[in-house]
């Protein structure tokens, strides 16, 4: 069933910010970090809304949607290669000779990214946020649904699109934007920035600056030569239906602050103080012996988690308002009979080893040596791999700050985009400061497996 009936579409252009346009065609050259997530489908994250009083404008929801549009435009100003278009050209090595090889950049030629006004009356904000399974419908509030990165320089289509569905008593605001451009860090500094526009309606918002000026480790060849010999052989894992397999496979589970606090010290008194295990590493190992147990997976079998770490602040010259990708993946592997066996302190320990071990001599090795073997993120299509959890996203995002003008978000969404059996993306809770909200993907009967565990869900509420 077709939930959403569009509106409009339109392409907007930046609304130049003299401080920070660049001249015309100005080129930037893609980092690993942006390369490596360029086969990934575009990254979705938008909120859900409360309605907006009469007051907003005098024209209901026309107005409502007018002052979205403009204030969105005014972000694009500060955030003007996202309104660029990919390029792809022969790459060359370090001699300047050419061989088989292509090299992906970002024009930033102002094309415009694209802003569509929809509508779902059939939809209610209590359908989406008193649900414990995602309900369909909200898949449709995203655009670009089953665009991969790489999809942008083969047919030259936008890197980033917002779209505003009214709802019956609200409105849901999302956000399409090219991974291989921008990672989580920079797509929430430009949702908090456009936020800011349609609330305070003028220049003295508090959102910095973005940095676009890409990081490079000193000495590195640009632009980076990828070994294929045209775009479309760099490999890219693709739906076959455009949406997950898992239809019904993916919840949203609440964790308050007191909830997160207990689990933490659980974990540590468990290691006796051998190392310190932060809350999010607490509430990820508790979620690890979790699904393990509600996968049946047989004591020998090797189970791994894999988390995002960011890299802002851990290399030295690269800032927290860097506005590309800056993310690197570190990976906990034990066996499933250990996870269960040993407990919360041993699991949680497990990925804060992982992530402690991060560090800028070993992340500035492994971007010099990426050209040489380049790889590249992938999602399963089905959910084949039983043995992954993954995680992205962090409670540090500010995603309930995101008032357009009239209340803060009642909650946070994602699109079908980049999740499987076993993705969890994290996201800061609606409550008390340091609660957090996991939503969780599974195949169907192993999620609810996970929610009928007495011993998982008294931590959580759904």
């Amino acid at each position: 069933m077709n939930h959403v009936q569009i509106m409009s579409r339109r392409m907007v252009r930046p609304e130049p910010v003299t401080s920070l346009s660049p001249e015309p065609e100005t080129t930037m050259d893609l980092t690993p970090w942006d390369l490596s997530l360029i086969a990934l489908e575009y990254n979705q994250k938008g909120v859900l809304l409360p309605k907006p009083p009469t007051t907003t404008g005098g024209h209901g929801h026309v107005a409502v949607v007018d002052r979205l549009a403009s204030s969105f435009v005014r972000a694009l100003g500060r955030f003007y290669p996202y309104a660029g278009r990919l390029a792809v050209a022969p790459g060359s090595n370090a001699d300047g000779e050419q061989g088989e090889s292509i090299a992906i950049s970002l024009r930033c030629n102002m094309e415009g990214a694209e802003f569509i006004h929809a509508v779902a009356p059939g939809v209610t904000v209590a359908d989406i946020n008193e649900s414990l399974y995602t309900p369909r419908a909200v898949w449709s509030f995203f655009p670009f649904v089953g665009l991969h990165g790489v999809d942008a320089a083969a047919g030259a289509h936008p890197l980033l699109a917002a779209q505003v569905t009214e709802l019956a008593d609200g409105f849901f605001v999302a956000m399409s934007l090219n991974h291989g451009i921008a990672d989580g860090t920079a797509f929430w500094h430009f949702f908090n920035t456009w936020s800011q526009f349609s609330r305070q309606g003028d220049d003295a918002i508090s959102s910095p600056l973005p940095v676009h000026q890409r990081w490079f480790v000193d000495g590195f060849h640009v632009p980076v030569p990828l070994p294929f010999g045209k775009l479309e052989d760099i490999p890219v894992i693709r739906r076959t239906d455009g949406h997950p397999a898992w239809v019904h496979g993916e919840c949203i589970l609440h964790f308050s602050a007191e909830s997160v606090r207990k689990l933490k010290a659980k974990a540590n008194a468990e290691m006796s103080g051998t190392t310190t295990i932060s809350s999010l590493q607490a509430l990820l190992g508790h979620l690890w012996i979790a699904v393990s147990r509600a996968r049946r997976l047989a004591p020998n079998q090797t189970t791994s988690y894999t988390l995002l770490v960011g890299c802002r602040g851990k290399l030295d010259g690269l800032t927290a308002a860097y506005a590309g990708d800056a993310v690197a993946l570190v990976e906990a592997v034990s066996t499933a009979g250990e996870i269960i066996e040993r407990g919360l302190g041993w699991t949680a320990s497990l990925l804060n080893k992982v992530v402690t071990a991060f560090n800028e001599a070993s992340e500035r090795d492994r971007l010099e040596s990426w050209p040489k073997n380049p790889s590249f993120a992938c999602v399963p299509p089905h959910p084949t791999a039983t043995d992954m959890v993954v995680t992205g996203g962090s409670p540090r995002f500010d995603v309930y700050g995101n008032d357009f003008g009239w209340g803060q978000p009642v909650a946070v969404r994602t699109g079908p985009a980049n999740k499987s059996d076993g993705s969890a993306n994290v996201h800061e809770g609606r409550g008390a400061r340091g609660s957090i909200t996991l939503e969780v993907c599974l195949a169907p009967q192993v999620l609810a497996r996970l929610v009928a565990d007495e011993e998982f869900m008294s931590a959580a509420s759904a």
